[in-house]
């Protein structure tokens, strides 16, 4: 089978095979066996980079598997056998699922438990760009922060993976997004997807923009703040908080951890949450699946809708980790197989 394998640590923009590439691109790797009588074995349509996936190449996840490995992540594709025990599939079912790894591969097996049958009327490609980002922002703003109906949310880094998810989850919820993002063509898009306001943080001051827009429609501030970036807008976004506002911290795409002051915190009565979404795998796995599941029912009624940015076939990785680099996606970038494979823009 297909499989994109990491064998040293490095950078994961360098084309896989190459001699100073970490990633080596195999078209002769074993097809995974089942490993119980309750393993599906998938034949992977498509599957999702995340930011995690480029931090693990370069050895800087919390998570360090030990080499070589098969990086893993949201995936979705068919059912290609099933073990004697299985009952909620059957070879030729629609499913999708994440993984901690293996999912760059044309075939992976898991646990029947761990699979989601893919509705009717879903895109089967886009289906794979759902667990991850839109399970993150899920948990984290219905979950966490408990969004509700009226409330200001702000997401910053919103033109990506699971800042589109969580513009679109926020409106689903009833709240006043507000979306953070650089370049005109962000900021375009972001208005399409039915954010209310969009800052273009290459040219505008955040925190004078903002509360302008609040001023004109009478809102005292945010009471969510959703960040996957870190850094100096996370810094500037916190003037703009509430009293008792919630704080969701998702990662750091910046590179720079923030600093969010104790003493602020207090006497603000804000709430600060980290949500590291894959460890609800162990300590909370109930609340994934109730997730998943609602998202697969928004999906399928049309409340939200997966923006596919880039589609690359498994050989060409290291352009795909380069539009995440180079913050060059405008919602999902993923890896296809079979006839699914396109290069560059997807036709979706």
């Amino acid at each position: 089978m297909e499989a994109l394998v990491c064998r040293k640590i490095g950078d994961p923009t360098i084309r896989p095979n190459s001699d100073d590439s970490p990633l080596t691109y195999s078209t002769s790797h074993p097809i995974p066996e089942l490993v119980s009588p309750n393993s599906v074995r998938v034949r992977v349509k498509a599957t999702s980079l995340n930011f995690a996936n480029y931090l693990q190449v370069q050895g800087l996840y919390q998570e360090k598997p030990p080499l070589p490995f098969i990086l893993g992540s949201d995936y979705s594709g068919i059912v290609d056998a099933v073990g004697p025990k299985v009952t909620k599939f059957r070879v030729g079912d629609r499913v999708c699922s994440f993984a901690a790894l293996g999912s760059f591969a044309q075939f992976i097996v898991a646990d029947e438990s761990d699979l989601f049958r893919v509705p009717d009327g879903c895109d089967l490609v886009a289906a794979a760009a759902l667990p991850v980002a839109y399970g993150t922002s899920h948990v984290a703003l219905a979950y966490r922060a408990q969004l509700r109906q009226n409330q200001v949310l702000l997401v910053l880094g919103a033109a990506g993976g699971v800042g589109v998810s969580a513009v679109q989850i926020g409106k689903v919820c009833g709240a006043t997004v507000i979306a953070a993002a650089r370049g005109a063509e962000k900021v375009d898009f972001l208005k399409s997807m039915g954010a209310d306001h969009v800052v273009d943080v290459s040219k505008d001051n955040v925190i004078e923009n903002v509360r302008a827009f609040l001023k004109s429609r009478k809102l005292r501030g945010v009471d969510v703040l959703y960040d996957p970036v870190g850094g100096k807008l996370s810094k500037d976004s916190l003037k703009l908080l509430n009293w008792g506002a919630q704080i969701l911290v998702i990662g750091f795409a910046s590179g720079q951890v923030p600093v969010i002051p104790a003493n602020i915190a207090l006497v603000k009565n804000w709430t600060i949450h980290g949500l590291y979404w894959g460890s609800h795998k162990i300590h909370r796995p109930a609340v994934l699946e109730d997730s998943l599941n609602e998202l697969l029912s928004w999906l399928s009624r049309g409340l939200i809708t997966i923006n596919i940015s880039h589609t690359f076939g498994p050989s060409e990785a290291n352009l795909a980790f380069s539009a995440l680099k180079d913050r060059k996606a405008i919602g999902k970038v993923l890896l296809t197989f079979g006839d699914g494979k396109t290069v560059g823009q997807s036709k979706l």
